[in-house]
């Protein structure tokens, strides 16, 4: 399992959301390429970027800060928020994004999701499933899709799809813990690279996603607020991973 830490952009700052909610941010950087170099250099071997503005379809607002990030680091970097069309796949992939992260296209525009797969390959999408109370939510957490996520992953199973983040939002940025739950039910079902998203506050918890003893492990983990605020050391935990 490999650790991944995150840095959520918002208005070109690092920033970290409450349950998703704009309204109840913490901003950590207003150098987030500096952030970026410093995980690199702490041993992450992929970073996980999300546009915030995009992901509310205010589009262009982080195109700086991104661009630089990718400048600024040689390790891969996955990208989120915003993604809906091929010129925006076309655009990320010209400036060298590794991995397309995929949330409300992959719901409410299945075409894009089949294009990206053909085009990109399976390794280099990802679809974000992101749930609160079973239900999936799209365009910035904001909008209800009606749909639960085992339906979701049911569908995306069935497209091809390798990667997915699942993140349990009521979980998201409280240091909570992980669903534990969660996760060893779509490992369970499914043959997904999962990527755990939501509630990380410390090595114990990485280390529990790390033995859910599963069939198929977790493929991934993501971790921002608990590195910005120190309740975990990234060189630490990666080192424990790889032990």
């Amino acid at each position: 399992m490999i650790l991944i830490p995150a840095i959520d952009l918002l208005d070109n700052c690092a920033v970290r959301l409450f349950k998703g909610k704009y309204d109840e941010k913490t901003v950590y950087s207003n150098e987030p390429w500096k952030l970026a170099g410093g995980f690199e250099k702490n041993g992450a071997t992929l970073i996980h970027l999300v546009d915030l503005n995009g992901a509310r379809n205010q589009i262009g607002v982080n195109g700086e800060s991104i661009s630089r990030i990718r400048k600024e680091v040689k390790c891969k970097i996955q990208l989120g928020g915003g993604i809906r069309d091929k010129e925006k796949l076309a655009y990320y992939d010209s400036i060298g994004i590794d991995r397309f992260i995929l949330g409300t296209a992959a719901v409410k525009d299945p075409e894009l999701l089949n294009y990206a797969l053909e085009k990109y390959g399976k390794d280099r999408v990802v679809v974000a499933v992101d749930a609160r109370d079973g239900i999936v939510k799209l365009t910035g957490w904001e909008e209800d899709s009606g749909l639960k996520y085992m339906d979701l992953l049911e569908r995306l199973s069935n497209s091809g799809v390798i990667n997915i983040i699942f993140t349990d939002i009521a979980q998201d940025g409280t240091l909570a813990g992980p669903n534990l739950n969660a996760y060893k039910e779509i490992l369970t079902k499914y043959g997904f690279q999962v990527i755990a998203s939501g509630g990380v506050s410390s090595l114990k918890d990485i280390m529990a996603l790390s033995t859910l003893g599963t069939k198929v492990p977790v493929y991934g983990v993501i971790t921002g607020k608990a590195l910005y605020e120190g309740k975990i050391d990234l060189a630490e935990a990666i080192t424990s991973l790889t032990d």
